[in-house]
């Protein structure tokens, strides 16, 4: 045991100091704690705050940045220049029809096709139909002559004609105000863009002028049964790869107009997050479909029409696409 410690005079109370009570021996064995202090956290806080306000590392960060992005401009701009446009690609008479809702003559004449034909209607209503309705129309509510011709007077049956013609004019101009595309919204545009594709692209359509894909190099075996035939198509054609790519090309025209609106490029709309991934998507899904159509069609005339006619450059299959 160790010997115990000599009393304190109260008198010599003044006399202590911290120091001289730490140095007196404790009765106890000493036992060292090592304290734990947020000192170097703390100092890393500082000096990264510290480097944030240095005005010659803001500097520094601020010329990296420029140098990024005058890098990736100029990267962009040389995949463009080889590859084209992986979004819009090259604007055609037929993509300019989705804007300006004309229909495009459809007799599979690439000379006839660069000039539109009549403007769409809304709620699939086709000119033709128009026509022969107002034309019905104007049968029935012509005023009829007089059974007594003897008593008839021309200047009255003149004016009621006169009258007739008028209110007709009229009543034609509402109909087509309405039936017109340009009062309709988006998706009216969207889906008359759509079926147009169909129209356009649809198997039930171009297997009238397009020869079929190039027979495969690999001999077939003559002892394998012959292949079964072609069940026959029932309805238009909606679900081939050409059909799909074409709507996902309308698709994609609406979405990165409305970007660019946004934010002045095609990647623009900074704050619209929701529309850059749909467009996104809508790119990739393209690109998959026309790697597949490209292996599948091996380059035949389906391939080549569906590339003329909406203009899709390399960029939109090959390589990464990044928005």
């Amino acid at each position: 045991m160790p010997s115990p410690l000599p009393p304190i005079s109260l008198t010599n109370v003044h006399q202590l100091s911290r120091c001289a009570l730490e140095r007196r021996p404790s009765p106890f064995p000493c036992i060292k704690v090592a304290s734990f202090t947020a000192s170097a956290k703390l100092d890393a806080k500082q000096e990264l705050k510290h480097r944030y306000r240095d005005p010659y590392i803001l500097a520094q960060v601020r010329k990296r940045k420029a140098a990024n992005i005058a890098r990736q401009k100029e990267l962009t701009k040389e995949r463009a220049g080889s590859l084209g446009d992986p979004v819009r690609g090259i604007t055609t008479p037929f993509i300019e029809s989705f804007d300006n809702n004309y229909d495009m003559p459809q007799d599979g004449n690439e000379a006839a096709n660069t000039t539109p034909s009549k403007p769409s209607l809304n709620h699939f209503v086709a000119p033709s139909e128009l026509e022969a309705s107002l034309a019905h129309s104007y049968r029935l509510t012509k005023p009829l002559p007089g059974m007594d011709r003897g008593q008839a007077d021309p200047e009255k049956e003149a004016e009621e004609a006169q009258t007739h013609q008028m209110r007709h004019e009229n009543a034609a101009a509402a109909i087509s105000r309405i039936l017109s595309l340009t009062n309709g919204n988006s998706q009216d545009r969207t889906r008359r863009n759509v079926q147009r594709c169909i129209d356009t692209f649809g198997r039930h359509h171009t297997d009238n002028f397009l020869a079929p894909k190039p027979p495969s190099n690999v001999p077939r075996d003559p002892l394998l049964p012959p292949a079964p035939t072609k069940t026959p198509r029932a309805g238009p054609d909606t679900g081939s790869s050409e059909v799909q790519i074409a709507i996902l090309t309308a698709k994609i025209r609406v979405l990165s107009t409305h970007l660019e609106s946004q934010g002045g490029k095609p990647g623009g709309g900074r704050k619209d997050k929701v529309n850059k991934r749909n467009l996104r998507l809508l790119v990739h899904k393209r690109q998959k479909l026309l790697i597949y159509m490209r292996r599948k069609e091996r380059g035949g005339e389906r391939w080549q029409n569906l590339i003329n006619t909406l203009g899709l450059t390399r960029g939109t299959w090959e390589g990464e696409i990044s928005l």
